[in-house]
């Protein structure tokens, strides 16, 4: 669903960048074969770090990406951005070019103490005296006497020092907007915005619908969507999706504290109907196909449709991690029209197709 939406905000409403919720690092990789045909699908995939991309699917999306752009002018393609900070073994690697081209007495210094950040999880080394954000911001610092020779780099520095601080701070806080969470969702619309201060671009954003709600998620934490709503207003188009019955795939966690980021079994898993009464259960009542609600349009709607609309519901939240056994009844909160501009309705689904590993 998502592919066939960007298809079309590509070739019929102008869109020129696909954002994803995937490594800021590894996005110029991916970028620059979908522009100019550097490397191989697959590989630049790979890079990006996240297995929920890699796959057949997000394959064909990126090679879609290149067919589209092949011939045209340079300001007529359409890019790739990756808008996550973890996974920044790629900004690692073209600080480390740099700073032996420029500084090489400084590199061991300046780089040593920040490779843990390549794989590291958020919240993966709390501290409160935030050393890692320190010996990012030091770099930072010494990259900015280099003038403009030294863009590119910047930019691979700023990465770091938003991981550092992902990786150092806290995974829970009496104040959810003070974890790790919050932080990784104000660093992702940070990065989106910094796409747009050129006032032509149209970005199609990638992720999951907890980071695209312009509410809050996890019960508190403010979501990407709504730092992007809060900025850019009716500008950003929050398209939520949904499905009744079907298979995905997924990592299954053993509950409790034990459980660590990137464990698990992973597998494919299917579901039948949602439970009645929540919103995919209506959506499909309604209509039982696949289908589109655009929920800007409710204020013209029925009476009962709009209190509905308006109302707290429930619907099925799975990401790349669900708890072992009872993922089946893993339900969230959602007030549809307050937390989407859209909803997206797929009937069944099919489980994305993993690629082989390298």
């Amino acid at each position: 669903m998502s592919d066939e939406v960007t298809r079309f905000l590509v070739e019929e409403m102008g869109f020129s960048v696909l954002a994803m919720e995937a490594s800021a690092s590894a996005g110029p990789a991916v970028d620059a074969y979908v522009r100019q045909g550097v490397g191989d699908a697959a590989g630049v995939l790979a890079g990006l770090g996240f297995w929920t991309w890699r796959t057949r699917e997000v394959l064909g999306m990126i090679e879609w990406m290149r067919a589209y752009n092949r011939g045209r002018l340079e300001d007529q393609k359409v890019r790739f951005v990756g808008v996550d900070p973890q996974k920044c073994g790629g900004s690692l690697a073209v600080l480390g070019s740099f700073l032996r081209q420029v500084a090489p007495d400084r590199e061991a210094g300046l780089l040593a103490p920040l490779r843990v950040l390549a794989e590291a999880h958020p919240g993966a080394h709390p501290d409160p005296r935030r050393r890692l954000v320190r010996d990012a911001e030091e770099l930072l610092g010494f990259l900015r006497g280099h003038g403009p020779d030294a863009a590119d780099a910047l930019r691979h520095a700023r990465i770091l020092v938003r991981a550092a601080d992902l990786v150092t701070g806290t995974r829970q806080h009496t104040n959810p907007e003070r974890t790790v969470f919050a932080a990784r969702d104000r660093y992702m619309a940070e990065a989106v915005g910094e796409l747009l201060t050129d006032p032509s671009t149209k970005i199609a954003l990638w992720a999951h619908n907890g980071h695209i709600t312009k509410g809050r998620y996890g019960g508190a934490v403010p979501a990407m969507g709504q730092h992007l709503h809060a900025r850019f207003g009716d500008a950003y188009y929050a398209l939520g999706l949904l499905f009744g019955s079907g298979s995905f795939r997924v990592r299954r966690m053993w509950p409790g504290p034990w459980s660590r980021p990137g464990a698990g079994a992973l597998g494919t898993h299917r579901i039948g109907p949602a439970h009645p009464g929540t919103v995919e259960a209506r959506l499909a009542t309604a209509n039982p196909g696949d289908h589109v609600v655009d929920l800007r349009g409710a204020a013209t709607a029925p009476t009962a449709v709009r209190e509905w609309l308006g109302g707290r519901h429930h619907t099925r939240s799975f990401g790349a991690v669900v708890p072992r056994w009872t993922y089946r009844f893993h339900l969230s909160p959602v007030s549809p029209a307050e937390e989407y501009d859209g909803l997206a309705y797929v009937a069944v689904s099919t489980a994305s197709r993993p690629l082989p590993a390298s």
